[in-house]
């Protein structure tokens, strides 16, 4: 039986990282060297009926952790993925249900990353994650990366 690399992350998080279970978190597809994971309001709201801050953070990081996670799978490589810096920057407030959406923007970074991992077996990656609701950006995560063997 063949499974879908959106089914296979979305078992990795739901069994590897519990907090998705609670977020309600769930992969919405995976294209163009985009991943982008669905959050809804009810599970993760505020006592001002917005998205809480601690998770739209989480889901921020969740999201360049399976792109990650994604493009080292589909390199052929394994490694332990974790968040080494970020910052984030809450633009707007979120009322409705969210889409974080993270995008390999450049190419050759990501290769220069690769080369490092399988010399060093230890590599950073910086990724942008993005909350957008209707074409304007509600929040910008920036975080850093660390895969090691």
């Amino acid at each position: 039986m063949h499974i879908s690399s959106i089914d296979e992350l979305q078992n990795v998080f739901h069994q590897q990282i519990p907090i998705t279970n609670h977020l309600g978190l769930q992969v919405s597809s995976y294209e163009n060297e985009t991943l982008r994971l669905f959050a809804p309001l009810q599970e993760n709201i505020n006592h001002k009926a917005s998205a809480f801050g601690g998770s739209i953070y989480s889901v921020c990081v969740l999201a360049g952790w399976g792109l990650l996670y994604l493009k080292m799978k589909e390199e052929g490589l394994k490694g332990h993925i974790v968040i080494y810096e970020s910052n984030i920057s809450y633009q707007q407030s979120i009322t409705s249900d969210f889409t974080s959406e993270c995008r390999l923007e450049n190419q050759a970074d990501f290769e220069r990353f690769l080369n490092i991992y399988k010399r060093k077996k230890k590599a950073k990656l910086r990724l942008t994650s993005r909350i957008l609701i209707e074409d304007e950006t509600c929040v910008e995560f920036n975080g850093t990366y660390v895969v090691h063997t």
